[in-house]
């Protein structure tokens, strides 16, 4: 008899399906991190609104102070955009707005300039929002973690993602996660450190998560190279809907197969896995397993 460890686990298809409820919370998750988002948005909006109240006529706009940027925004130029401008590009952009926008609204310029202003931030909030399902993804993985090691008395550090400072943990961890890059702690002694999105050398792509069996000291000064540090490399994908589930294994495995393929040229092989929507592939050598 051939003993299959993923049986374990997976017993019939129904253990690949997701539920309806995990569908549904997915969804609200992703429409409350928008509304999050965009709050920063809408308050912009509101101040570009009080800021030109007194304003009579489109024209007036021009005698307003410090609007340029939101004048600008509702032209349609993104931040990128404006960096490569020069001030009478900006100025004629300006002017093409109210002549060819703001002055055929007549009286209801002023909302005719908030709501453009609106349509180019939403623009912008719904390119940050692409992979939004990732962020996600990512935040209850690291939680699920950090409450892990916190039950099994183990202490931990975590790396910031924009200071790249590794912080010791506290008693109030709480929200941490939504601006964790990494964790570090110790398993029976050695240790261990988690990286989200480390662009691996041998591999020369961008891996969604990097296990070391090193220290984050260890780890800046060996600069990542030795292939013999990677416990394990992985791939994390949030995407709630059902329709994309099977383009997500496709990236996922073709991500997969580069890095096994890496490895094996360095005469390595990590443990190589894939989370999808709670659910976990896992795979060493030529042998897949499925666990959640």
């Amino acid at each position: 008899m051939i003993f299959r460890p993923y049986r374990n686990h997976l017993r019939s298809t129904d253990d690949l399906v997701t539920s309806y409820e995990a569908i549904r919370a997915g969804f609200v998750a992703l429409a409350l991190e928008k509304n999050r988002r965009s709050t920063p948005y809408v308050a912009e909006a509101r101040a570009l609104q009080e800021a030109v109240s007194e304003a009579k006529a489109p024209v007036d706009l021009l005698a307003i102070k410090d609007i340029e940027a939101g004048l600008l925004t509702a032209a349609g130029l993104s931040d990128k955009a404006l960096v490569h401008l020069l001030p009478e590009d900006k100025e004629k952009a300006i002017k093409g707005l109210i002549k060819n926008f703001l002055e055929p609204a007549g009286e209801k310029f002023i909302e005719e300039l908030v709501f453009r202003f609106l349509l180019t931030r939403g623009d912008a909030l719904g390119g940050s929002m692409r992979n939004i399902g990732g962020v996600l993804a990512q935040r209850k993985l690291t939680r699920a973690i950090i409450s892990t090691l916190v039950i099994a008395g183990i202490g931990y550090r975590w790396q910031h993602s924009k200071t790249r400072q590794w912080v010791d943990m506290t008693e109030d961890d709480s929200e941490i996660e939504l601006s964790l890059r990494g964790l570090s702690w110790k398993s029976k002694g050695k240790p261990r450190t988690l990286i989200y999105n480390f662009t691996v050398p041998l591999v020369k792509n961008n891996v969604d998560m990097c296990l070391f069996n090193l220290s984050p000291d260890e780890l800046q000064a060996t600069e990542r190279k030795s292939a013999t540090s990677y416990i394990a490399l992985g791939e994390l994908k949030g995407g709630i809907d059902p329709a994309g589930a099977d383009e997500h294994w496709k990236t996922a495995r073709a991500a997969l197969d580069r890095i096994r393929e890496a490895f094996s040229k360095a005469k390595h092989t990590p443990y190589i896995f894939f989370k999808l929507r709670g659910k976990w592939l896992l795979r060493y050598g030529n042998n897949w397993k499925r666990g959640y």
